[in-house]
């Protein structure tokens, strides 16, 4: 693919080879031929993710209910995937390029945008897969933290196989972002329980008795 052409048809097969072998996927990689193809790619994998977000909350699958403000508020979701996609493209390319460069990798903008949009794949699988926190919220974290740590073996193959990175250098930054992914999601885990158990306690429930009714 280049800036003058886009061929939907081998950015499914791109796609797929990401996902199913992200070692040979990367190895083969073109890091240049201009940003158009990444901003596409970044912009299609948003839509698709905004897609089925807004699915799941006219189905009441999602963090938002259905009916007139759900399917309402599910477009201000698809528009804002979208966006979302495109300044995280941009954002992660940056700092993809920093870790990069502390591995010994390529420090090639452009190379860095073209492995940030491939690892973006991952967003249509984790809107797909949202609705499993609807189901039940500590599924939904695990499997949310499994996409996550995921996205980072993506990365750490575009880092090893397309940026030319020190694997074992970048091993260790791997491992250091997947603690810090865990240890994020157990404190966001242990602030929802703390935050139910207040909003559960009795004496809430009793002052909530005590409000005029209209």
């Amino acid at each position: 693919m280049s800036d003058s052409t886009f061929d939907f048809n081998l950015f499914i097969k791109e796609s797929k080879d990401v996902l199913v072998n992200p070692k040979a996927y990367f190895s083969t990689m073109k890091t240049t031929g201009g940003m158009s193809e990444p901003l596409i790619k970044a912009v299609i994998y948003g839509a698709i993710a905004g897609a089925i977000a807004f699915i799941w909350s006219l189905l009441h699958l999602g963090a938002l209910g259905g009916g007139v403000f759900g399917g309402a508020f599910g477009i201000m979701i698809f528009i804002g995937r979208i966006i979302g996609s495109i300044i995280g493209l941009f954002i992660g390319a940056v700092i993809l390029l920093v870790i990069s460069s502390i591995c010994k990798g390529s420090t090639d903008f452009e190379a860095n945008v073209r492995v940030t949009a491939a690892v973006l794949v991952v967003m249509p699988i984790s809107a797909f897969l949202g609705f499993a926190l609807h189901i039940n919220f500590y599924l939904g974290t695990i499997i949310s933290l499994a996409v996550s740590i995921y996205a980072l073996w993506l990365l750490y193959n575009g880092l090893v196989e397309a940026l030319k990175a020190n694997p074992e250098t970048t091993k260790i930054v791997m491992y250091v972002l997947i603690a810090l992914t865990i240890l994020f999601t157990v404190i966001t885990v242990s602030t929802t329980n703390r935050f139910m158990r207040g909003f559960n306690n009795k004496d809430y429930k009793e002052m909530m008795k005590d409000l005029p009714k209209n």
